[in-house]
């Protein structure tokens, strides 16, 4: 008879979310035999080309998304206790958010245009100030000339070059600045349309694509995806811009209080740079180090406003941020930052702003599909929960 000494320790039994998610992974990857990988790559190839391609009317459609998965719960305050029509609760949102974007352009472009300005004028004073970086930046310059020219062949003896120097006129200017106002309004035009169609009928359109779903338990989970996609993304967006409000207000009145000129401007800055992972910062720091040495005596003085930035910066990204949103996120931050520079590349300044977002969204959508969880798991982040789905 065995002895209680002599019976094995019981094994700690993993939650059964865990459990399912490691079993979904194993099933997952079992599939993906050599001819899914290049079918998957080929596709994937595709996508990014059709992404490309497209980008004119997918960028508005996207952004159109994030900002309604961002107005959602204030939609349904609309709706739901003010019993406010969907359709009116839509355009009232519209056109609060519109007022603001143009209440603080209206204020924001008066000293922007003037520092613009004042910009060409200061470069003579700027180069002076930072004449001690003259020696390095010229050998760096020396250095690659010289490595231009060797690995540059010479032309062929006998063959003369011909440089072509292109002239411009005031009306090739005045065209191609026409032709960019009446694409940037055409985007916005496209964006405002389908940010009402979103908000006032998206409810409907996602209860007619469960609805053509086969089976109850594709049903559900696209019913999870779906409320798992709007609460985690929704409550991303306003945590972030909470935080990032913080951070402008500090930063307008670091400025303020050091006696720098339009402090109101470079907290606007700040606000919307925050909204960019890495390189947002990183602009915003040498944003700051250029308005300090336009407007400072010394250089000391002058790196001051950027080391406050750097600082609320640091204390915000690492410590307050990750806080509110460990439970809400947990990505990889490998493939965050590949994420940022892929959507920076792909469509600018606005791709970046979309990156965390899609990242998050294709997170989701994985841990939910079997066949895509190796992705999920891939993308970081503990197992989806039943009980909590605004886990991810």
């Amino acid at each position: 008879m065995d002895t209680p000494d002599s019976l094995p320790p019981p094994q700690s039994r993993a939650p059964a979310s865990v459990v399912a998610h490691r079993d979904a992974v194993q099933r997952g990857a079992a599939h993906l035999n050599t001819a899914s990988v290049c079918l998957l790559i080929l596709t994937t190839l595709a996508v990014f080309y059709s992404l490309y391609v497209a980008a004119e009317i997918l960028l508005p459609l996207l952004l159109a998304v994030v900002l309604t998965l961002l107005l959602s719960p204030v939609k349904r305050l609309l709706t739901d206790r003010l019993h406010l029509p969907a359709l009116l609760a839509a355009l009232l949102l519209i056109m609060a958010l519109f007022a603001v974007l143009s209440a603080a352009a209206a204020v924001l472009s008066v000293p922007a245009s003037h520092w613009i300005a004042k910009a060409p004028q200061s470069l003579p004073e700027l180069q002076q100030r930072l004449g001690f970086l003259g020696g390095p930046i010229a050998a760096m310059r020396h250095g690659l000339d010289q490595i231009q020219s060797v690995m540059q062949p010479p032309p062929p003896q006998g063959q003369q070059t011909v440089a072509v120097q292109s002239q411009s006129n005031f009306g090739g200017v005045g065209l191609s600045i026409l032709l960019g106002t009446r694409a940037a309004l055409g985007e916005v035009f496209t964006l405002a349309i389908m940010l009402f169609f979103l908000l006032s009928a998206g409810d409907s359109l996602l209860r007619r694509l469960i609805e053509i779903l086969p089976t109850f338990q594709e049903k559900r989970r696209a019913v999870e995806i779906a409320i798992e996609i709007e609460r985690n993304i929704s409550g991303y967006l306003l945590t972030i811009t909470g935080m990032n409000l913080l951070v402008g207000i500090a930063n307008g009145v670091s400025m303020w209080v050091q006696g720098l000129p339009d402090p109101l401007l470079w907290g606007a800055i700040a606000f919307l740079l925050n909204y960019i992972p890495i390189l947002g910062p990183f602009t915003g720091v040498v944003i700051f180090f250029f308005v300090g040495l336009f407007s400072t005596s010394t250089i000391w003085q002058a790196a001051l406003p950027a080391l406050i930035y750097l600082g609320v910066h640091v204390l915000e990204g690492e410590t307050v941020t990750p806080m509110l949103l460990a439970r809400r996120f947990t990505l990889n931050p490998v493939l965050v930052i590949l994420s940022l520079f892929f959507w920076d590349w792909l469509w600018g300044v606005p791709g970046a702003f979309l990156s965390v977002p899609l990242l998050a969204i294709v997170k989701i959508v994985a841990d939910r599909i079997p066949v895509l969880a190796p992705l999920g798991h891939m993308l970081g982040g503990p197992p989806p929960s039943r009980t909590n789905i605004t886990t991810a």
